[in-house]
């Protein structure tokens, strides 16, 4: 973790087998968008997800039949399963039997106490977390007419008034989200919770959109809070195949340098004095590296002139350009070869690592 972020030291819950607080490293977790119901469909797709570093995954439960299918789930898959629900505490009860790892609830359209007092108690007999999930969307109306609206400071009301309420009934294994579908609202919402809670919180920007809009706004949100030392779980909301979000997720954790997963690649935007086809090589070590958990930093250069001294800091680097490539680490070129096997050559040195 980098010297100039102190993480806020929260408390530790356990999410199946992954440590979540405390000290315990960032996690990384995403959504599945099957319908959940469609077992073969959601083990492969969690599947997917695992190989590309995913460490919790959350799937809808939006009726008894995707409820019963999490006992089923579980069985082929790895990593811990949060079931979301929403309107009926029934389904977070049947979830909790099936075997799900956690849950996530947004106590504001559960129901009565009573209602939430019966998830409490389950989850307190399975030994399962509950995550607080409070969206800027599904805020109490009295919290809503005190604040003339979904501020940021209404969302941390809201999720105080739902953590002391858990507190009543003596339960305290907890995770918080209180998200927003803007930046701002997003930064000083968790701001504002951090400074009054010591639960471990999990952060995203909410419905942020597609890939680039999502990925901008995500980036900013997560990354500003992270920067801070907020956050314990991350998800980056994409209207895209969720495994794009647990890649975007790592490469937030890379930027801050809190986490390293997988290859750090560093090329050049290109210039005129590139004579390469710098985009399809950078595109082409990307797909092939994709799912590698290796952490070392590549450079991917268009010019051999510059190339290497520009990309001293890589563990490996290539270069091409009038037909000559060239292989260097650490700004040391140590061997030529033919351009077109630029590519070749570069994943053939990742691999002997």
């Amino acid at each position: 973790m980098s010297f100039l972020i102190k993480r806020k030291n929260t408390r530790r819950i356990m999410v199946g087998n992954v440590k979540v607080g405390g000290a315990a490293p960032v996690a990384v977790q995403s959504m599945t968008n099957t319908f959940t119901h469609d077992i073969a469909a959601t083990i492969s797709q969690i599947k997917r997800l695992e190989k590309a570093g995913c460490e919790i995954a959350r799937v809808a439960v939006p009726d008894q039949e995707a409820a019963a299918a999490i006992s089923s789930i579980k069985q082929k898959i790895s990593i811990p399963i949060i079931a979301d629900i929403h309107f009926d505490y029934r389904l977070a009860i049947a979830s909790a039997r099936a075997g799900a790892d956690g849950l996530r609830i947004n106590p504001g359209n559960i129901g009565s106490i009573k209602k939430i007092e019966a998830v409490v108690d389950c989850a307190k007999s399975y030994n399962i977390p509950i995550r607080i999930g409070v969206n800027s969307g599904s805020l109490e109306k009295d919290i809503l007419k005190k604040y003339n609206g979904a501020s940021a400071e209404a969302m941390v009301e809201s999720a105080m008034r739902h953590i002391e309420l858990f507190k009543s009934f003596d339960f305290h294994n907890l995770k918080v989200s209180i998200k927003a579908s803007d930046v701002h609202r997003t930064i000083d919402a968790y701001r504002l919770l951090s400074s009054k809670t010591d639960l471990p919180l999990h952060v995203g920007v909410t419905e942020a959109g597609g890939l680039y809009s999502g990925i901008v706004k995500s980036s900013l949100g997560i990354g500003m809070l992270l920067a801070e030392g907020i956050g314990d779980t991350i998800r980056v909301s994409l209207t895209r195949d969720p495994v794009e979000e647990v890649r975007v997720g790592y490469e937030i954790l890379k930027a801050l340098d809190i986490r390293q997963h997988g290859p750090d690649i560093i090329s050049c935007p290109t210039c005129g004095r590139c004579k390469i086809d710098l985009f399809d090589i950078v595109e082409r070590v990307e797909k092939d590296l994709s799912l590698n958990p290796k952490p070392v930093k590549l450079a991917i250069m268009g010019c051999v002139v510059n190339g290497p001294g520009e990309a001293k800091e890589a563990d490996i680097g290539i270069a091409g350009g009038d037909g000559t490539g060239i292989l260097f680490r650490k700004g040391k070129v140590i061997k030529k070869f033919p351009e077109e096997k630029l590519v070749e050559v570069l994943l053939a040195e990742v691999e002997k690592l």
